[in-house]
């Protein structure tokens, strides 16, 4: 059985925004040949001006061109992290649109997939704070048309993620993601776009950001 895929309008457009790191990455596309990307490390200005940069970046379009969102979640920094979801949130219910949540990890391992055609499990790592490790395992599906999250973004200690390596059946890429996250924000809107093409359409107050840890000891 196979669905039929839902195809966006060639004059609508969908924007992601990733800011779980100090740049801000956006990415806007109609899916139709017109996409447009960049990014600005922001760092602590990050608050303070990313309204100003989507308003900017946004042009010639306008915000009832979109028709639907896509931001990282997390793991990353909580300040950034909170910050674009929230963003994301708050344009959702403004514009009336769905508002697609995708794992900065996953993003990574999708934005691998891409470049290597071979490999179709990819285990992804992040430093965490506390000595700790952000840890997902994802696979391509079997289409090729998303991942699926053999193991789902965890925080494990440096041991318990070498182990679980190290006791995995089956063969995977390692990567470890430490720098330069934003330039896979094209990997959050195509992310978002497969899920949208089949029939998803998730509400803005369904957009929750997933942290792993919490910013301080309790």
């Amino acid at each position: 059985m196979t669905t039929d895929l839902e195809h966006l309008k060639s004059t609508k457009y969908a924007l992601a925004l990733h800011t779980t790191t100090p740049e801000l990455g956006l990415v806007i596309s109609n899916f139709a040949g017109e996409t447009r990307s960049d990014i600005w490390n922001l760092g602590r200005d990050l608050s303070s001006h990313i309204h100003q940069y989507l308003i900017e970046f946004i042009k010639p379009q306008t915000w009832t061109d979109l028709a639907f969102i896509a931001v990282a979640k997390g793991p990353g920094g909580f300040t950034g992290t909170r910050i674009g979801v929230v963003t994301a949130r708050t344009l959702g219910q403004q514009l009336d649109i769905p508002v697609f949540v995708i794992s900065t990890l996953a993003a990574v391992a999708w934005s691998e997939a891409s470049t290597n055609q071979n490999t179709k499990t990819f285990a992804v790592e992040m430093p965490a704070q506390r000595g700790k490790i952000f840890a997902a395992i994802y696979q391509l599906t079997p289409d090729t048309c998303g991942l699926i999250a053999l193991l789902p973004d965890t925080v494990l200690t440096p041991e318990a993620w070498q182990e679980t390596l190290a006791n995995w059946n089956t063969s995977y890429q390692l990567i470890e993601a430490k720098s330069g996250l934003a330039a896979t924000t094209i990997s959050i809107l195509e992310l978002a776009y497969l899920d949208w093409q089949q029939g998803k359409h998730p509400h803005w107050s369904e957009a929750l950001p997933y942290y792993g840890q919490h910013p301080v000891d309790m």
